[in-house]
């Protein structure tokens, strides 16, 4: 286990009377009842005040079920999200989050996948039309109608939440909740990318911003794959997480004065692949320097208003390829939670309360994370 702090036993899902929250509320489609209000943190303007108050629980459509999150990981998404970094709508007033892990409480009336006392997840990805021509190939993230949870619709930043069923992850029985909860949104997301990669075991892949929660997944996931990975971070503890995570050569980008030269002689002519998962402009365009030939470069993090620039003679001579990876689909989802479930891949946590989210975002916005950082949603 590669938790980076302790904590109590969690909610396991036979635990189901302290469930029952409330002896009066209101009942949806549940053997459970249902509290009026829970905790959440929301914010009504972009940067404006994170806050962590009493909300009215959300009800669920008939394609929906509702989940009592017991955590939700925190990404640099919902960052962005709060901050207004991206040209997309958002949601106002939000409850972000997207990467919640909870038991099933409630159901729509059309909701057959799920059963009451399943433990479900809360992905990006909440719902798309599903009859497009995307979605109907499998790139249902893709979708010009896609509903994203945390950003244009409520998410898992409380201790209830709405999913639409068809999207929501299931969960095995028995499953930490905590340790799972990144692996909806950041395991998913590394291991569609290294699947774009189309790298073959014993290639060298390249993970820049391999010490972040992104970053320490995608070098398990990467050598669960069979690749051999390079990792460029820089700061207290990164190289240690790093190899703790199975990588075996790790750059500091603070005291490597040529990176290119570094990581090039280091893969014998440069790494197959890189994983670009760094919020770094400058780091996502020396990629294309590196890389080998022939070799691809997967575009992942995405830092605001930010381009790659690949200089187009050596692109050309190198033949190189430059693809961007936007999340998973159910299968890709399934798939990585699998590597999960057999144990091939765990969460680097650090467990916080819910109300202590704003202080989390300071330290992303420092550079300060290990791993990934897993709100409580009982404090």
């Amino acid at each position: 286990m590669l938790r980076l702090t302790t904590i109590s036993p969690i909610l396991k899902n036979t635990a189901f009377s302290s469930l029952r929250l409330a002896t009066t509320g209101r009942r949806f489609n549940s053997a459970f009842t249902i509290p009026e209000t829970h905790k959440g943190v929301i914010f009504y303007e972009h940067g404006g005040k994170l806050e962590y108050k009493d909300l009215p629980i959300p009800k669920p459509k008939p394609n929906e079920i509702l989940v009592n999150v017991k955590y939700s990981g925190v990404c640099h998404t919902d960052l962005h999200a709060w901050k207004g970094d991206w040209p997309l709508p958002v949601k106002l007033p939000l409850i972000g989050g997207h990467e919640g892990a909870g038991v099933v409480v409630a159901r729509g009336e059309n909701v057959k996948n799920f059963e009451l006392g399943d433990l479900a997840g809360i992905k990006w990805l909440n719902g798309s039309c599903m009859s497009c021509e995307l979605c109907e190939s499998g790139h249902e993230a893709n979708c010009l109608q896609a509903d994203l949870s945390g950003y244009t619709h409520d998410g898992s930043f409380a201790q209830y939440a709405t999913a639409d069923a068809i999207q929501a992850a299931k969960i095995p029985k028995g499953t930490d909740l905590a340790e799972v909860a990144p692996i909806l949104c950041a395991g998913v997301t590394v291991y569609k990318a290294l699947k774009t990669a189309d790298l073959k075991p014993g290639d060298w892949v390249c993970i820049s911003g391999a010490s972040g929660g992104l970053g320490s997944l995608a070098t398990q996931y990467a050598k669960a794959m069979g690749l051999r990975v390079i990792g460029i971070d820089g700061g207290e503890g990164k190289k240690e997480l790093f190899e703790k995570c199975g990588g075996e050569v790790f750059i500091d980008f603070r005291e490597t004065k040529d990176i290119v030269s570094a990581i090039q002689e280091a893969t014998n002519g440069g790494p197959h692949g890189v994983i670009n998962v760094s919020v770094s402009e400058a780091a996502i365009s020396m990629s294309t320097q590196y890389v080998r030939p022939t070799g691809t470069v997967v575009l992942v993090g995405l830092p605001a208003n930010a381009y790659v620039k690949s200089e187009v003679f050596s692109h050309v001579v190198k033949s190189i390829n430059i693809k961007g990876s936007y999340v998973g689909n159910r299968a890709d989802t399934r798939e990585a939670l699998d590597f999960f479930i057999r144990g091939l891949v765990k969460s680097p946590i650090k467990i916080i309360g819910l109300s202590e989210l704003p202080e989390a975002f300071k330290l992303m916005e420092q550079g300060k994370v290990l791993g990934r950082m897993v709100v409580d949603t009982t404090r």
